[in-house]
């Protein structure tokens, strides 16, 4: 079975590779350059492909693992759009010969040339996404954007009035290749000045070795209130083999122990309180828990010992756990802070127009603030990336979240 879908994929690849070459070779008729470049560039993918297989290390997966998937994005995608134009013509030339044939108007030659046309709108239209994922893998990643939200609480304590919270989430420092942008970004969170910093989730792809290297530029990160954190899916190590389960849980003690010296708290099923003179918040942290990924929060531990009445936030890094159990929670949970679905790293967002990804079709809450039940959920497109090395039109996010009292 295995055998069979490779195979697929193979004459698939090649099926957009000989109708993409159709297209240069008719714009192109004489520029043989033209035509080794294209085959040039895919066979070099091809070959690259093989290298990162044979290479490949499930425990330390790598940057070619990163920029491989940049490569086939930016081959496969404008030759989809090339094969649509052209094996549509193809279907328009079967038809026109055999009703040539049929009539006897075809000049001996059963299917008519290709237009100069339809190549020349193919590959046009196929240089939108070939350019649009070249400034994802290039600038979109770092192209980091401050989000600005203000919700407002009937019940909030006076003391938290204009409390201001800074949200980021989904750093996968596995995926990082750019010091001086990365800093840039760090940067600009302190800029925002926020009393608390909190983090949800996803610090690596991977392994905790991959934030060794950053652990000195995201200790600059400040807040006067404090910086929390919690643990997202990839944070596990689940998704890699490890040589023994004893490496795997030395590999989780490492990576709560990094966190400690980037100077966050991490909460693991468990609240603490945010106290500003005499009042105070419940800030709740729950491990991962997502609909169709592991389920190792408990929101009814981490709340176990919480006034019925208090001003509760939660971080929780999958927003499914809003809709499966947070929004019903018997507890009023007034703001719920998520991540993991980086809005598929690609999409569109034209404020007032069109807000459309590919991770609205697996989450029906993506990305930026929901209220559903008097109860706010705010989802953070990501710091940073992961697989595909480049955002395209869903830039990296720093949220700041304003709180007031109604």
């Amino acid at each position: 079975m295995v055998f069979i879908r490779i195979l697929f994929f193979l004459l698939f690849l090649g099926l957009i590779d000989w109708y993409s070459y159709q297209a240069f070779k008719t714009l192109f008729p004489n520029q043989n350059w033209v035509k080794i470049g294209f085959w040039a560039f895919s066979f070099g993918i091809y070959l690259f492909a093989i290298f990162v297989f044979l290479t490949f290390d499930r425990i330390n997966v790598g940057l070619n693992f990163g920029r491989l998937i940049s490569l086939l994005v930016l081959s496969i995608l404008p030759k989809l759009i090339i094969l649509v134009f052209l094996f549509g013509e193809d279907i328009t030339r079967v038809v026109r010969g055999v009703f040539q044939s049929i009539s006897g108007t075809n000049n001996g030659d059963f299917l008519p040339e290709r237009r100069k046309f339809i190549s020349q709108t193919a590959l046009l239209l196929s240089a939108i996404p070939f350019l649009g994922t070249l400034h994802g893998v290039l600038i979109g990643k770092y192209r980091y954007r401050v989000m600005k939200h203000t919700l407002e609480f009937d019940d909030l304590p006076e003391e938290f009035d204009g409390f201001t919270i800074t949200q980021i989430s989904d750093i996968h420092s596995g995926s990082f290749d750019n010091k001086e942008k990365l800093e840039y970004g760090v940067d600009l969170i302190n800029q925002q000045e926020s009393d608390m910093i909190l983090f949800t989730g996803d610090l690596v792809n991977n392994h905790a070795g991959e934030m060794e290297p950053w652990i000195e530029t995201f200790q600059k990160l400040k807040a006067p209130m404090g910086k929390y954190s919690i643990l997202g899916n990839h944070d596990y190590g689940d998704y890699v083999a490890w040589p023994s389960r004893e490496a795997k849980v030395q590999n989780l003690q490492r990576l709560c122990q990094i966190q400690e010296e980037l100077g966050f708290k991490l909460l693991r099923n468990e609240s603490i309180k945010i106290q500003k003179g005499n009042s105070s918040i419940d800030l709740i942290g729950v491990e991962n828990w997502g609909k169709g990924f592991a389920q190792y929060g408990d929101l009814n531990k981490a709340t176990a010992n919480l006034e019925e009445k208090s001003f509760k936030i939660l971080m929780s890094h999958d927003p499914s756990h809003f809709d499966e159990v947070v929004k019903k929670f018997s507890q009023l949970i007034h703001l719920t802070l998520s991540g993991h679905t980086h809005g598929m790293q690609f999409g569109i967002e034209i404020p007032g127009f069109i807000r459309w990804s590919p991770a609205s079709l697996r989450y029906p809450k993506w990305a930026g603030l929901y209220e559903e039940l008097g109860r706010y959920l705010h989802v953070n497109r990501g710091f940073g990336f992961l697989a595909f090395p480049g955002r395209v039109g869903i830039w990296p996010e720093i949220t700041v979240l304003e709180l007031r009292r109604k």
